[in-house]
C-alpha cells in the first residue's frame, strides 16, 4: 500500500483491508503498552479541514505523534484556499512540503482532485459522499468485538450520508450483510448502491435497502446509526427531526436484534434524538470503543501509506 491513496474502501482488495487490521492491532497492543513504535520519523502529514472536527482531528494528530511525525492543522480559512487557490495547485505544493495529505472537506471532488495532481498519498478524512476511515475503524471494531466480519448483519438505521454510503462499501468487501433502513428521500447514493451490489456479489455480501427499521434490525448482530442532519443539513433540523424520528434507535428497537446485539454510532451523537441515552450508555453499546479505535486504525493506514 506504500505510496496508495485512501479516498474509497471499494478501492482497497480485502488483502489490503486485512493487512490494516492486522498492523492495527499490534500497534493497539503496542500503544497499551506504552511501547515506542516510532515507524514514522521525521514525516509530516498536512491535514486540511474544510468541516469542523473532533475525532478526526485528535486521532490523526495525535497518531502522527505517537508514530514519531508530526502533523499540521491547516483551516480552510488559513489556506488561500480561501482565496481562490485551486486543489489542483495546492496539491502541488503541498507535495514539494509534506509526505502525505488528510482532507476532511465537503465535496468529494476536492479529494479526488488532491490524489489526481498531488504526488504524495492522500487519506479522505471526510467527505459528503464518504467517510472511509471511519467505517474502517467500525469494521475492526466489529472483528473485535465479534471475532469475525463474514456472514455477520449489519443493521444501519437512519440518514443515507456518507457513513452509510462507506459501509456499503465496507460490507460488500467483507462478506457482510448490511440491512439498511432509511426513509424514501433520505436513502444511500445510488451510484454507490449500484457499484457495493457488484462487488457483493464477488465476496458474498448481501446489501437490502429498505424502510423499516423493525425489518432491518431483526437477526442483526450490529445496529449502527449516525445523526440525523449531517453537517451542511442544519437548515433540514427541524424537517428531518419528524421524517427521522421512526428511526430511533432506542431500547424497544435494540430488543428486537439479537440478545448479544453490539449498538454503534461514530458520533458526535444526538442524545434523544437518533439514539437515547439508555442505549448509547447501556450494556449494548460499544460507541466509545469504535471511537478510540479510529485512532489505532488510522495510524495502521498512515504507517502503510506513508512508511518506507
Amino acid at each position: 500500500m506504500k505510496h496508495k491513496d485512501l479516498i474509497s474502501i471499494v478501492d482497497l482488495t480485502p488483502k489490503e483491508i486485512n493487512q490494516i487490521f492486522k498492523l492495527t492491532k499490534k500497534l493497539k497492543k503496542l500503544h497499551k503498552k506504552r511501547k515506542d513504535h516510532l515507524l514514522l520519523l521525521d514525516k509530516t502529514l498536512a491535514m486540511i479541514f474544510q468541516k469542523p472536527s473532533t475525532r478526526t482531528r485528535v486521532s490523526f494528530e495525535a497518531g502522527m505523534y505517537h508514530l514519531g511525525g508530526y502533523a499540521l492543522f491547516l483551516s480552510a480559512q488559513d489556506l488561500q484556499l480561501r482565496r481562490g487557490e485551486t486543489i489542483k495547485d495546492t496539491a502541488m505544493t503541498l507535495s514539494r512540503y509534506v509526505d502525505g495529505i488528510m482532507i476532511r472537506t465537503y465535496d468529494h471532488q476536492d479529494v479526488e482532485d488532491l490524489a489526481k495532481y498531488g504526488t504524495i498519498p492522500v487519506i479522505n478524512g471526510l467527505s459528503d459522499l464518504l467517510h472511509p476511515c471511519q467505517v474502517l475503524s467500525d469494521l475492526y471494531t466489529i472483528k473485535e468485538k465479534k471475532g469475525r466480519l463474514k456472514k455477520l448483519k449489519v443493521a444501519y438505521v437512519g440518514d443515507g450520508n456518507n457513513v452509510a454510503n462507506s459501509w456499503c462499501y465496507g460490507a460488500a468487501k467483507t462478506g457482510m450483510e448490511l440491512s439498511l433502513a432509511c426513509p424514501s428521500r433520505h436513502q444511500p447514493n445510488e451510484e454507490v448502491v449500484k457499484r457495493a451490489s457488484g462487488e457483493a456479489m464477488i465476496s458474498g455480501a448481501k446489501i437490502n435497502i429498505l424502510e423499516n427499521p423493525s425489518e432491518a434490525v431483526k437477526d442483526a448482530d450490529v445496529i449502527y446509526t449516525d445523526v440525523w442532519s449531517s453537517m451542511g443539513k442544519e437548515g433540514e433540523e427541524a424537517e428531518r427531526r419528524s421524517i427521522f424520528y421512526p428511526y430511533q434507535v432506542n431500547e424497544e428497537l435494540v430488543s428486537k436484534a439479537k440478545k448479544d446485539v453490539i449498538v454503534m454510532h461514530c458520533l458526535p451523537a444526538h442524545r434523544g434524538e437518533e439514539i437515547t441515552d439508555g442505549v448509547m450508555d447501556g450494556p449494548h453499546s460499544v460507541v466509545f470503543d469504535q471511537a478510540e479505535n479510529r485512532l489505532h486504525v488510522q495510524k495502521a493506514i498512515l504507517v502503510l501509506l506513508l512508511g518506507k
